[in-house]
């Protein structure tokens, strides 16, 4: 049997991998071939990303790649998490290294944008949520501290737009990974120059942008001769790990934006992208940008198929994940399932906190910053890993109840089912805590959600898939997905009525 086989390299902010994806004509297989850690690098009191780095455990990959699979690559494509960039002076120059976007250089960026540009008009030009970590505020550090990196840009490039310009030599920006940035027009589909022109940040850099399932040509030479792989296509996937995600939710055939069938209300379905991030929405054909989403902080990102992926970030099992650093460094070192034991065993709904406050960003000790979060709100501190497990991920279920409800009252679809794709898919508790607090039909899977859909991309730009309908149907047939109920133990519904009462406090 023939297989197309496409390599999918997914960087998130904790770590990489790449995935090879064997494709049949009926089903698709995913095998990792390749992981290793990814995380910020302290140098002179900022926050960078090591790119060469990066850029050798990317080459590493490929050697493996070509060492279980020889000549059967067809192509190779590049995700990755949104609004960090580097700057390329005018010979091809990599002008510095990436700043991790938790670096502390946009305090304050966020308010001095609303000063010069009112909220309202930014949003109206971007339909982008206000994160002190999108692009937007990044580049406005940078010229109020008068960068000579910025000054000498000449060409701008996401993190996944790097690292296909270090395969391929072709310069360009995709389309979904850019509109994290804050600087797009969702309406329009370009760049907002009049926006950026505004805040007098430069904007002769900014490239050509590509739709997802762009071919940007053949390895380099270079690359063909370090790795031993010939001549593979470099294609752009959803470049945005989110996009990719969506891509492999594995709705019913006809359930898809990308359809104009499905242009008008009634949407049912809506997707949580769990993991570092919980990116939660919905797709729909054009982008929502009115007083009420402004109000509501949502984003609208682009899709895959001229789509728009109308969501909202929420910080996710960062909270989690950062509990456990900090214990693992003060020598107690639980692993993932004997936390949410523990978790499961604490009592239910007794303390929330707001996960999206921006105490939870980048505290320097998270454990410490939910329980003064609790003791600011006189509620009972959490004490125990237990308990303090326990309150993020109750209140990590009740903020996708309360954007479940914006989400229906945005798109005036009932939304009855909640799709959770993605490494968060398999924290069982919390799945369990999301069923138990929206009511709503919770499907969790296929894991690998991110991994699928980039190399689902790749599949469609060679022709071996027809449409984003049938990838979606290649998802069903191929991987395994599970319905969760809530479970004993939990709260009742009266229960999580009365949290959502208290957690709707906290906005």
């Amino acid at each position: 049997m023939s297989y197309a086989v496409c390599l999918a390299i997914d960087l998130g902010a904790s770590s990489g991998r790449h995935v090879a994806g064997s494709f049949d004509g009926q089903r698709l297989e995913l095998a990792e071939l390749y992981r290793f850690d990814n995380g910020p690098t302290l140098a002179a009191g900022r926050m960078y990303w090591d790119y060469l780095q990066l850029w050798t455990q990317l080459q590493n990959g490929l050697k493996v790649a070509h060492t279980n699979y020889t000549d059967q690559i067809r192509s190779v494509g590049v995700d990755t998490w949104g609004v960090d960039f580097a700057l390329l002076g005018r010979n091809g120059e990599i002008l510095s290294n990436p700043v991790h976007y938790r670096d502390p250089r946009t305090t304050g960026m966020l308010e001095l944008a609303e000063s010069i540009v009112p909220r309202a008009e930014i949003f109206a030009a971007t339909g982008v949520q206000f994160m002190p970590i999108n692009t937007l505020y990044q580049l406005l550090a940078m010229r109020v501290a008068d960068s000579p990196v910025l000054a000498a840009a000449q060409t701008f490039l996401m993190m996944p737009d790097l690292f296909h310009w270090l395969l391929s030599g072709q310069l360009a920006n995709e389309y979904t990974n850019a509109t994290t940035t804050q600087m797009l027009n969702p309406r329009t589909r370009g760049w907002a120059v009049d926006l950026l022109q505004r805040l007098n940040i430069p904007t002769q850099m900014l490239g050509e942008l590509i739709q997802p399932g762009t071919v940007l040509g053949t390895l380099l030479p270079a690359v063909r001769d370090s790795t031993g792989l010939g001549n593979v296509q470099v294609i752009a996937p959803g470049t945005h790990d989110t996009a990719s995600a969506v891509l492999a939710v594995p709705v019913d055939g006809s359930a898809s934006a990308a359809d104009p069938a499905n242009s008008g209300p009634g949407l049912d379905w809506c997707y949580i992208s769990s993991g570092t991030w919980s990116l939660m929405g919905v797709e729909v054909p054009q982008p929502i940008i009115t007083e009420r989403s402004l109000q509501c902080n949502f984003t609208n990102e682009g899709g895959v198929g001229q789509t728009t992926r109308l969501l909202k970030n929420i910080a996710g099992l960062w909270l989690v994940q950062e509990c456990r650093r900090i214990w693992r460094a003060a020598g107690e070192d639980h692993d993932w399932s004997e936390l949410a034991a523990l978790a499961a065993q604490a009592e239910p709904l007794r303390s929330l906190i707001n996960p999206d406050d921006p105490v939870f960003l980048a505290p320097a000790n998270m454990p410490a910053a939910i329980q003064d979060f609790c003791r600011r709100t006189n509620q009972p501190v959490p004490a125990t890993p237990g308990q303090i497990i326990r309150t993020a991920l109750e209140s990590l279920a009740l903020r996708y109840r309360q954007v479940l409800g914006w989400l229906r009252e945005l798109t005036g679809g009932p939304i009855r089912t909640i799709h959770i794709v993605g490494g968060g898919s398999n924290n069982a508790l919390l799945n369990q805590m999301t069923a138990a607090a929206t009511g709503a039909r919770v499907i969790a899977g296929p894991v690998e959600g991110t991994a699928i859909g980039n190399v689902l991309m790749q599949l469609i730009a060679l022709g071996e898939v027809g449409s984003i309908t049938e990838a979606r149907q290649i998802v069903r047939r191929s991987f395994l997905v599970e319905e969760i109920t809530a479970g004993p133990g939990l709260g009742t519904p009266a229960e999580w009525n009365g949290a959502a009462e208290r957690f709707a406090k906290w906005k």
